[in-house]
């Protein structure tokens, strides 16, 4: 019994100090990884950075801290950890190469939370498709286009490629072409657009419009007309001015000529 007491006092003194050290690196290594979670948390929430990612975010960094914590704590202890950080390695390796496609997704989610190209609400344009944007998720990005579909864009994908955001600045250019025949009146044919776009009060005074003769076509002249607009009346302002200007063309006799074919037909002699 007393050799039992003496193992056991010896084993105390080598060993209790050391699991003194354990149990406070523990302790205060697992406050620190959670204050640091949070402080990143807190960052990221006055960046307006996405709740989802925050909290995704905050508790990977609070994990991955917590990881290295117990493995210092047992390495206090006197046990090898070599082995499990082989082990840990291997499996993160094995994790990160079942699931490369997940991670681009998820990084490229992060960067676009945090770089901010676009926003919930804009018309975007990218990964071969155009829509608003209704949500911008860790791995997803949901479009929602014009004739009502839902798009789901792999994250990836849209930072693969160019992203054209037609919402970023809040003004758009209206780019239309309008033809009339060679042997119409240019002035007034110019006179007549600038009339229909000055009578429109979706049309911005700044910038000006630009109409100009932009080019002799085979069996057209054609005008350019550049008015500029808010990025919500974009489209109101394309289709009203193209009916505008096709009926005050016809009301002012100024014709709109479409692609036509002269066929010629040439008789020949029986006997020849």
């Amino acid at each position: 019994m007393e050799d039992l007491i003496q193992k056991g006092y010896a084993l105390l003194a080598a060993y209790g100090l050391k699991l003194v050290f354990a149990i406070v690196i523990f302790v205060v290594g697992r406050w620190v990884a959670k204050l640091f979670g949070k402080l990143i948390q807190r960052v990221m929430e006055k960046r307006d950075v996405d709740a989802t990612l925050r909290s995704f975010v905050g508790n990977l960094i609070y994990y991955a801290l917590l990881t290295f914590v117990v493995l210092a704590a047992l390495g206090q202890l006197g046990i090898q950890t070599t082995s499990f950080i082989a082990v840990i390695g291997a499996a993160g390796l094995a994790v990160g190469l079942a699931l490369q496609g997940s991670l681009a997704n998820f990084a490229s989610g992060f960067l676009m939370i945090m770089f901010r190209p676009f926003k919930v609400g804009d018309f975007i344009e990218g990964a071969g498709v155009a829509g608003t944007v209704e949500s911008l998720q860790i791995f997803t990005t949901q479009l929602r286009t014009p004739d009502n579909k839902k798009i789901i864009i792999p994250n990836a994908s849209l930072t693969g490629d160019n992203i054209i955001n037609w919402s970023a600045t809040g003004t758009r250019r209206v780019d239309m072409v309008f033809g009339i025949g060679y042997d119409d009146d240019i002035d007034k044919a110019k006179q007549l657009i600038e009339e229909i776009l000055a009578a429109d009060d979706r049309v911005l005074k700044d910038p000006a419009p630009q109409i100009a003769v932009s080019e002799l076509a085979d069996s057209s002249v054609n005008f350019v007309a550049r008015p500029w607009a808010k990025t919500g009346d974009y489209w109101g302002v394309f289709f009203d001015t193209t009916e505008a200007v096709k009926k005050r063309f016809d009301a002012e006799g100024i014709s709109i000529p479409y692609p036509q074919s002269d066929v010629h037909v040439y008789q020949q002699a029986a006997g020849a």
